[in-house]
């Protein structure tokens, strides 16, 4: 007899890229050789001083239930952190340390979102917030974009979208998907929008924030609107900038009684973070940055190598990004031209006759795309990307 399961988890899929990624790792096993480009992580280790902070911290006793808003010495170094980078003034009860950046969304979405209620959220988007909102009971109301507009909501369309039952807007910048990074100006343009709904939570993802290389620093929109500042949160994580994906630390920052309120979620789930990993995490924030620049280097160097050559393609078409390691390329017309039915056979079909594996762009919501992440060696790249030609041939 089949388990009778909720209607909630029956509302949920799993995650696109995590299944796409355990995909390749199968065939993989099985012998296939197969080119994996989906994962979400950095390919570079964890630098050293952060792995030697870890170490001594386990040899001094750190193995201890952590606080569930975190450990104080990490809580500093955020709070030390948003002044430093960010021009941002929390103090350590605006603070809330989780298991990783997706479980600060999942505490944020519970704790405040009640059954009926409204999300605003630019797709395309990364593949969990939709199903987290749905999780609470919420309902995602997504704004579409694409290629031709940059990948960017703009004012208008985020007016159009906020409702009388709308609890909260996300804005993710630089993007997971597309690399993409909002401007001041255009992060200004939408704060005006936020500035006229004072009930709204404003919540900015930037854990891509250091992975960015445009002329212009890194800006998001409470810096760029600071009267948002009351009704606003910042998410942010160890795991891009630092390659500290397995180390689970994410964090935000924002008014009290919301941390106060997601930390009482968290407190009946997880409780806090792995007491070592927050040591690992502190010295991260505390210590040399130069580790950061390093890997963006790398990152940029492969980017400019990958849209130059997806542009080459045909019948695909390729923003260059602005920052993280993905670039998201149209492939509407080769899809068509190859007789595929859509992204995702489109994406079987890499799979199974290139040995290539992309995230279809439909888990983003954005049909006819691919989500190609560059975190991986430039002799992969030129490899896969070889092997996406011939079969586009």
């Amino acid at each position: 007899m089949a388990t009778k399961l909720s209607q909630r988890v029956q509302r949920i899929k799993p995650s696109p890229t995590l299944a796409v990624t355990a995909r390749a790792a199968a065939l993989k096993a099985q012998g296939q050789d197969i080119i994996g480009l989906g994962a979400g992580e950095p390919d570079f280790d964890t630098p050293d001083h952060i792995k030697d902070a870890a170490k001594a911290a386990l040899d001094r006793g750190a193995t201890k239930y952590a606080p569930v808003p975190g450990t104080p010495g990490l809580k500093k170094a955020i709070v030390a952190k948003f002044a430093r980078d960010n021009e941002l003034t929390y103090s350590t009860d605006q603070i809330l340390v989780s298991v990783g950046g997706k479980q600060s969304f999942y505490n944020l979405f519970q704790a405040t979102i009640d059954d009926g209620d409204e999300v605003v959220i630019p797709a395309p988007y990364w593949v969990s917030y939709p199903d987290m909102v749905q999780l609470a009971g919420g309902e995602p109301v997504i704004v579409k974009t694409d290629i031709d507009t940059g990948f960017k909501m703009t004012p208008d369309q985020l007016d159009a979208a906020i409702t009388d039952r709308t609890r909260c807007v996300v804005i993710n910048s630089p993007s997971n998907p597309t690399g993409k990074a909002y401007t001041r100006a255009e992060l200004a343009a939408l704060g005006e929008v936020l500035a006229r709904h004072p009930d709204v939570i404003v919540a900015t993802d930037d854990m891509y924030e250091h992975i960015l290389w445009t002329e212009a620093p890194f800006v998001n929109i409470v810096n760029a609107t600071p009267a948002l500042f009351d009704h606003a949160i910042v998410m942010n994580g160890v795991s891009k900038a630092y390659s500290m994906t397995g180390w689970r630390i994410g964090y935000a920052g924002g008014p009290t009684d919301l941390i106060k309120a997601m930390s009482k979620i968290q407190s009946q789930s997880t409780s806090g973070a792995t007491t070592v990993s927050q040591e690992a995490a502190q010295v991260a924030l505390d210590g040399d940055q130069g580790c950061v620049a390093d890997m963006v280097r790398a990152f940029k160097e492969r980017h400019d190598f990958v849209v130059a050559a997806l542009n080459d393609l045909p019948g695909v078409r390729c923003l260059e990004s602005d920052g993280t390691f993905y670039s998201f390329p149209d492939f509407s017309e080769a899809i068509a031209r190859n007789g595929a039915d859509d992204d995702l056979a489109f994406s079987e079909m890499l799979i199974e006759k290139a040995g290539v594996a992309l995230v279809p762009g439909s888990a983003f919501g954005a049909p006819g795309y691919l989500r190609l992440s560059f975190a991986t060696s430039m002799k992969n790249l030129e490899n896969a990307l070889s092997r996406i030609r011939d079969i586009l041939k």
